[in-house]
């Protein structure tokens, strides 16, 4: 995990988002649907339709970061919300993307041997 600032807050946006935006499609949407800056430092976490891939977008401070992360196994916890954001924690969102339920912190899917 990418070490964050202290003061850097971490957004999901609830609903699903069309994974094949990229910087500028990512951008738009936090500032229309959020009413946010994208360039503020603040972290967006945006889940595509199937729950099994996520996207971050990130201002640090001379350009965007856009990590994107598919589980081969699982869904992404997500909240019920169609619209909106919420704030996580940096611990938080670090259990959100090994894929352990933020809320209440266990495995989603334990991986097994490939061989």
């Amino acid at each position: 995990m990418i070490g964050l600032p202290t003061s850097t807050r971490v957004w999901i946006v609830a609903g699903h988002t069309d994974m094949r935006k990229g910087f500028n499609g990512l951008s738009a949407m936090v500032q229309t649907a959020l009413e946010a800056n994208p360039f503020c430092g603040h972290v967006f976490v945006f889940r595509g339709r199937r729950g099994d891939m996520l996207k971050v977008l990130w201002f640090d401070g001379q350009g965007l970061l856009l990590l994107a992360k598919r589980l081969e196994r699982g869904r992404f916890v997500w909240p019920q919300a169609v619209s909106g954001k919420v704030s996580l924690t940096p611990a938080q969102l670090s259990m959100l993307l090994e894929g352990i339920d933020w809320r209440m912190p266990t495995r989603t899917d334990q991986p097994v041997l490939a061989a």
